[in-house]
């Protein structure tokens, strides 16, 4: 079984910056990338960022050049430094795991972004 405990997130004020982490246990081979999703209030679940196995990084447009995600494999980690954030970061924030084969996912952390 594979358990990914998150971290991190609260509150903040526009500008500001928070970081959240997910440490992963369990039953992990191998994995193909590890990220971080978002779900506002009546919105759907979103990409925030994701990092591959191999290291290559992927951003939601939104968050480009103001998120940054990384990892440390040897512990099966993954980090999201959010920097400059706006009210519109405001979500619940998800770890993800994917295996190639299946996804697994963190227990979620608000984040709340005020103007």
């Amino acid at each position: 079984q594979v358990q990914l405990v998150q971290s991190g997130g609260g509150f903040v004020q526009a500008g500001g910056s928070l970081r959240l982490s997910c440490a992963a246990s369990g039953s992990i081979f191998s994995f193909d990338s590890m990220g971080w999703y978002r779900q506002a209030p009546g919105k759907q679940r979103e990409l925030v960022a994701a990092i591959a196995s191999r290291g290559r990084t992927n951003y939601a447009d939104s968050v480009k050049g103001r998120f940054t995600i990384s990892r440390d494999n040897g512990k099966i980690t993954v980090s999201l430094q959010m920097s400059s954030l706006k009210p519109e970061d405001t979500a619940v924030y998800y770890c993800n795991l994917n295996t190639g084969v299946r996804d697994f996912w963190g227990q979620g952390t608000q984040v709340t972004v005020s103007s």
